[in-house]
This record gives C-alpha cells, sequence and structure tokens, in this order.
C-alpha cells in the first residue's frame, strides 16, 4: 500500500509540474527575451535607522551563513550546498550591478523572498528558504534590501547548478510550489503572549529553522505534521526542537539562551552546522528575542526537563570498559574524570544533550572530526577539540561512544563500529 500511494504522489507531482511548466514557459520565456536581467543600476537611499534595523534582520535570517563561501567575501555567494538531487550554489547578494542584485529592485527582491522568483522570472529552488521567508513582511523585507544595497559590491561570478536531471529544469518548481509552498508554517508549541508571538516569526519565518530541523518527503518538502521533529541533512542530525524533544534531553530556557547566544551551555556546545549559525546570526539577537526564541521553542509553559535515564550497568560495563579507558586518555584532560567540564569554557560530559540523544551520529562525527575553534573565532570562551579519527579506530570510537552515552547520557551501548565506519 505504501508503494502504491509514494507511486501515485510521485505521478501527481510529476503531471502538475509537467502542466504548470507548459503554463509558464511562454511567460518565462518572454521575461528572459525582454532582457529582464538588464535594467538600470539601483541606487538605494534609506535612513541610517532603517539600514541598520536591515542589518539586524538580516543577521536574524541568517542570510551570510549560505551566502558566504569559506574564505570569500561576506554575501558574495559560492558556498556549495549538497543534495540528494544534486549540487545547489549559493549567489552573490552583493550590489554588484552584474553578479550580484545592483539592478534588483525591492519589488523583485520582495518576489524572492515570498515566492521564491528571480528577477528574471524563473523559479528559485528552496535551497533558497523563501518556504519559510514567505511569511516575511514587506516591512522586514525592504530593511534587508536597504541593507544588502549598502553592502560593497563584490564582482564574484555565480556558479551553476549541479542538479541531475529532470531537477535541473526550474519551471518544475511551480508544480513543486502549487504543492508545498504555504502561507505560513504550522505552530509546535503552544502560547500566546508576546514573546511566544515574536518567538514563533524568528523560528519559522527569519531563522527558518525548519528548513534543516523539519524531516523531508520524497520531493525534498518539508514534512509539516512533523515540524522541526529533526532530520539527518548530512552527517551531523539537526536533532528534534519541539518542547518534548528539548526537555527529553535537559534542555531548559535559560540553556537554550546560553547556547544560542554563547554556542555554550551546561546542556552542550554548538558544532557542525550550527556553528555558523550561531556567529553569524544568533549570536547578534538582542536579549528580548532569544528570550523570544527560547519562549517559543519550550512553549508559554515549557514541559520540566526530564532527568536522565537510568542504563542497565551490568549489561553495559563489559562494553564500556575499554571506551573508559579511552576516556581517561583522551578526554579527560579537558571534560575531567567526573565529567563536569570546565564552567563556560569546556562543556560537560554529565546530562550533556548529544549524549542525550537516541541517535549516536553527532556524538561520533564530533569525537572523529573534533570542534575547531577555527569555525568559532569570535568565541575565545568557546574551547576547541581536536578530532581523534587517527588515534581510534572504529572499534575503539565504538566503545569510547557507548562508556559516554552510557555513563552520561542515559542511553544503550549498541554504537557498533560499522556506525562509526559509515561516518568516518
Amino acid at each position: 500500500m505504501m508503494v502504491r500511494r509514494v507511486g501515485r504522489r510521485v505521478v501527481s507531482i510529476a503531471a502538475i509540474v509537467l502542466i504548470a511548466g507548459i503554463a509558464a514557459a511562454a511567460v518565462a520565456t518572454r521575461n528572459l527575451r525582454s532582457g529582464k536581467t538588464g535594467g538600470p543600476l539601483q541606487a538605494v537611499s534609506a535612513p541610517a535607522g532603517v539600514v541598520a534595523r536591515g542589518k539586524y534582520l538580516a543577521e536574524a535570517a541568517d542570510c551570510a551563513a549560505c551566502h558566504t563561501a569559506p574564505g570569500g567575501a561576506p554575501y558574495a555567494g559560492g558556498l556549495a550546498m549538497p543534495s540528494g538531487f544534486g549540487t545547489i550554489f549559493a549567489t552573490n547578494i552583493t550590489p554588484d550591478p552584474d553578479d550580484g542584485i545592483g539592478r534588483w529592485s525591492a519589488e523583485e527582491f520582495w518576489r524572492a523572498l515570498h515566492d521564491g522568483i528571480r528577477r528574471d522570472g524563473q523559479q528559485l529552488y528552496p535551497a533558497m528558504p523563501y518556504t519559510s521567508y514567505r511569511g516575511m513582511t514587506r516591512a522586514d523585507a525592504d530593511a534587508i534590501y536597504a541593507y544588502v544595497m549598502q553592502l560593497l559590491p563584490m564582482k564574484v561570478a555565480n556558479r551553476r547548478t549541479e542538479l541531475n536531471f529532470p531537477f535541473n529544469i526550474r519551471l518544475g518548481m511551480l508544480g513543486w510550489n502549487v504543492l508545498f509552498l504555504h502561507d505560513s508554517l504550522p505552530a509546535v508549541s503552544a502560547g500566546s503572549s508576546p514573546a511566544w508571538q515574536r518567538g514563533r516569526y524568528l523560528v519559522n519565518v527569519l531563522g527558518h529553522c525548519g528548513e534543516c530541523h523539519t524531516p523531508r518527503g520524497i520531493a525534498g518538502e518539508m514534512e509539516l505534521s512533523r515540524a522541526l521533529t529533526g532530520f539527518a541533512l548530512s552527517r551531523v542530525a539537526a536533532p528534534d526542537i519541539t518542547p518534548a524533544g528539548l526537555a527529553s534531553r535537559g534542555w531548559t530556557a535559560a540553556g537554550l539562551r546560553a547556547y544560542l547566544g554563547r554556542g555554550l551551555a551546561r546542556q552542550g556546545s554548538a558544532f557542525g552546522d550550527m556553528h555558523p549559525v550561531i556567529m553569524l546570526s544568533t549570536r547578534n539577537l538582542t536579549a528580548e528575542d532569544l528570550d523570544a526564541v527560547a519562549i517559543y521553542l519550550l512553549g508559554d509553559n515549557p514541559p520540566p526537563p526530564a532527568p536522565l535515564s537510568a542504563t542497565d550497568a551490568t549489561e553495559s560495563a563489559a562494553a564500556i570498559e575499554a571506551g573508559r579507558t579511552s576516556y581517561v586518555a583522551l578526554c579527560a584532560g579537558c571534560h575531567g574524570l567526573d565529567g563536569n567540564g570546565v564552567p563556560n569554557t569546556v562543556v560537560a560530559m554529565r546530562n550533556n544533550s548529544t549524549l542525550r540523544l537516541a541517535d549516536p551520529r553527532n556524538l561520533i562525527v564530533a569525537m572523529l572530526d573534533g570542534i575547531g575553534a577555527a569555525n568559532f573565532p569570535h568565541h575565545a570562551s568557546m574551547q576547541a577539540m581536536p578530532g581523534f579519527s587517527d588515534k581510534l579506530s572504529d572499534a575503539q570510537a565504538a566503545a569510547l561512544a557507548n562508556y559516554l552515552r552510557v555513563t552520561w547520557g542515559g542511553q544503550k551501548a549498541d554504537v557498533t563500529p560499522a556506525a562509526v565506519r559509515a561516518l568516518r
């Protein structure tokens, strides 16, 4: 039955894509032939207060994290974003007239954010999160436009997408939008306070948290019935950040505020894709907005953090003894024999949120890759952690992961050498 349902869904998607594509082909061709990609260079003059507000909103919307390549100029694009459909490269959104958005009007900028339509009339792929930005107010979009149009123009050519057929046919996005583009995203917590309302806007729209933390369906759409319940986009999984998911791993409002504001909290530290999110976005939020995000994620009446689950020491003792040896040799010097870490500098292992995840992949990747200070240069208090992929065999890494999860995460000793090997 599931196969038949999926099959019918794929056929329906294909049919809508085809019909919409044919219907739009003439319009798109006319736009391209009319020279819509040319036009005058836009001269944008806005009050200093509007530009400053636009800068704050661009940071809250995490624009730089995607539109800045490693080692590249801010907002000049080039970041590769691999997906199951191929690779998409972020574009240059500096006001360069040829390679950037220097000829874009405020209305065209708004259409890109709200409808996923480029200035030349072609469809954007949802790697640009217009599926979340659609809920942005026009005033906020105009303020962001005023800010980015004041940036230094960077002549950095855009790279073409490298998507597989038929996903490289942009007209297909017309059908995709009919099916999956919604005016608003569902709330994941209960609340009605002004802080909760503000937090919903910050999380669902500007911060577009669901783009990573919501499971994806067969066509790459967000499965909104499971909003923010977690998804493994790559080697590192974006965990469940619903109220129940956060509470199950010991998170509190105070912990979330510290994590989003500094990258380090009693419950854990940021790594992987959350490094640039915090460095370029959430650490710049005001205290009021950090409070609002925490209130929305947990709700006006947050659930109490769950106590650490008990594990069967008899069942686990033999399995984790080898892991303890590795912990003492490689980890205890910073994290302490008792797992308490160093306040405000080295994250504690005791009750660590990553150790409490049922899926061990994030722990394994952190052990293998480490957490480099180069990825978080603005946090002097953030102690770098070396990777141990060259020091631990698959079996040793599995044993260390099991020791950590059983001792301080309340999980079972079920990490296998094969699981480690798959993530190297």
